[in-house]
């Protein structure tokens, strides 16, 4: 999807009330650092009892409440996978690929049957996570009221705020 397409996107998904700027919590990006950390652990747990399906998807919403706890610190509040990930990479340009692949796998074990799964995978994908999530809690923790400020302004611009 080019640049205009996910901006047109965005757009719509603001229209529709799931897109919005509010202002910045720390008591809500905690909450969802909180999340994040249990469903990681919730997922190592799955896979030492063989639950793989479950594990890919408890990954994955570890690494999403990251992301939300990102886009909570700078005031901002999505209800919308697709465009959270659009704005870690647009707005934060922090590379969205490992947890679009994330995603994916867990879109394609929760809702479908025909693939195979192997433990060394769902390792693979947690370890994924583990980076991903120590990345944005190392962004969180270096982000300056003036980058905050920046990126708001960014989200004005875009939909004429």
């Amino acid at each position: 999807m080019n640049i205009m397409k996910k901006l047109d996107f965005l757009k719509k998904v603001k229209i529709e009330g799931k897109l919005k700027l509010t202002e910045p919590s720390n008591e809500v990006k905690q909450a969802y650092l909180d999340k994040s950390e249990s469903y990681l652990e919730s997922a190592k747990l799955l896979l030492k009892n063989k639950k793989l399906e479950e594990a890919t998807s408890m990954t994955y919403y570890s690494m999403y409440y990251s992301l939300l706890a990102l886009l909570y610190h700078f005031g901002i509040k999505s209800e919308n996978h697709s465009a959270s990930t659009i704005l870690l990479k647009k707005l934060f340009g922090i590379n969205n690929k490992d947890i679009l692949e994330a995603k994916k796998e867990r879109i394609d074990k929760q809702y479908y049957v025909d693939f195979k799964i192997a433990k060394r995978d769902v390792v693979n994908l947690i370890k994924t996570a583990e980076k991903f999530n120590a990345d944005i809690f190392d962004f969180l923790e270096k982000a300056t009221i003036n980058q905050i400020k920046t990126v708001r302004q960014k989200f004005k611009d875009w939909f004429g705020e």
